[in-house]
């Protein structure tokens, strides 16, 4: 009996326990574990772009300082040269980059000639113009025509450069 006793008081230390208990491997699991959230991404302002230069102008400020210029024509043409082809081609980019706008072309003629004659020439010469813009994949709907013949001179002389400077198609914003 005393042995008894005294192996009830051995120095055999009690079994440890963890404190946790070891997960079994994953593929015991039947359900997968739920994917951990997206990060979040951290709250960026888009950048500052400075207003676009004609973006608030009005009509009347726009036609002044027109970004379109006008065409230049031969005497007694209606044949868009290739000077004439810059000039227009550089306002056809202009006007995919505004798609709002809405433009008038003003047929012009300088003042020699019938008035029916030059009526006549500048609605050719405002066609002419309004068919290079549509070939160039503007849309026709956007580009008006009217002819003034020799009623609004940009020039009023009356010599060879003023005469020049009024064979003409101009370009007018009308809408936006």
């Amino acid at each position: 009996m005393v042995l008894l006793i005294l192996g009830g008081c051995s120095d055999n230390p009690p079994p440890v326990v963890p404190d946790s208990v070891p997960s079994p491997p994953a593929e015991e699991f039947s359900e997968a574990a739920p994917p951990p959230p997206p990060p979040i991404a951290p709250r960026v302002s888009p950048p500052v772009v400075p207003e676009d230069e004609f973006a608030s102008r009005s009509l009347e400020e726009l036609n002044r300082d027109s970004p379109l210029d006008p065409a230049y024509f031969s005497l007694d043409s209606s044949r868009l040269d290739a000077s004439a082809q810059r000039v227009v081609e550089a306002n056809a980019e202009v006007l995919r980059r505004y798609p709002n706008w809405i433009v008038t072309i003003e047929g012009h003629c300088d003042e020699r000639g019938t008035p029916e004659y030059n009526l006549a020439l500048g609605e050719r010469r405002a066609l002419a113009t309004r068919q290079y813009l549509v070939e160039l994949g503007l849309d026709p709907t956007r580009v008006r025509t009217v002819s003034y013949g020799k009623e609004f001179p940009f020039d009023p002389g009356h010599d060879d450069r003023a005469w020049a400077e009024n064979r003409r198609a101009h370009f007018v914003i009308t809408d936006r």
